[in-house]
């Protein structure tokens, strides 16, 4: 393949075979999801749909671990960016920012080609929005998996509370995404995320795949930026346990 990403990497194992792998490649990062791999991530998918050599694409992590979700220095760029000047303006900015990580993820989807998730080692927020939207997944013995976002203070809003009970079922899929269940228990999560979590798995179950994302990304451009927010994100930097506000 003649193209070339920062945060991925098409493989041909064989010459022979019609199976291309598409590895994240930021095993330094534990293949975090930045901001240039929702650039890079359809127009490689795109790629290897058009490509008539390709029949499998299998979607990998380069390293230790498959993906450990987004990357903390993007979200942290998103919010800063999101957080100053007219707060309409920046709302509206802001869900624009999210539906266009939401069409990143949803290109798998769209790919003709049928996409088959190989999971290893830890498979974490936005790892999971990536294997939900996969056609089949397969993980090793050693692979394990957390909605985690509700662990940094705001509502998944990449897929997984869209895609994943149609996966596992609803119920599953709610404790799920309130408990970040590797982790600790609902209470000492943020209520803000705790809530929103909630609202929209309730409300997802009433509408399409793209209702429920157009739904998720509305609600967070007005309740992503948050203390809540800043204080998920300072205490998964400084490993220590957040301390959050009542609602």
């Amino acid at each position: 393949m003649e193209d070339s990403y920062n945060t991925l990497e098409i493989v041909r194992k064989n010459t022979a075979s019609s199976v291309f792998h598409l590895i994240l490649n930021r095993p330094s990062q534990l293949n975090a999801l930045s901001l240039d791999f929702f650039v890079e991530f359809p127009k490689a998918l795109s790629s290897l749909d058009q490509n008539p050599d390709v029949s499998v694409i299998v979607l990998s992590g380069a390293g230790k671990h498959f993906c450990s979700g987004i990357d903390l220095a993007s979200l942290s760029s998103i919010s800063g960016q999101s957080s100053s000047g007219d707060r309409g303006r920046s709302s509206e900015h802001l869900r624009r920012r999210i539906k266009s990580m939401q069409a990143a993820i949803t290109a798998v989807e769209l790919c003709r080609k049928p996409v088959i998730a190989a999971v290893h080692g830890a498979c974490i927020g936005g790892g999971v929005d990536l294997v939900t939207a996969c056609d089949v997944r397969y993980c090793s013995e050693d692979a394990f998996f957390s909605i985690k976002e509700v662990d940094l203070a705001i509502v998944a809003d990449l897929g997984t509370l869209q895609r994943l009970p149609g996966i596992v079922g609803y119920a599953k899929a709610m404790e799920l995404a309130l408990t970040a269940r590797r982790f600790s228990g609902i209470a000492a999560k943020s209520p803000l995320a705790v809530t929103g979590t909630k609202a929209v798995l309730l409300r997802s179950r009433e509408m399409s795949v793209e209702q429920g994302l157009d739904y998720v990304a509305t609600w967070n451009s007005g309740m992503l930026i948050s203390d809540d927010l800043n204080e998920a994100v300072s205490a998964q930097m400084m490993k220590r346990q957040p301390r959050f506000s009542k609602l």
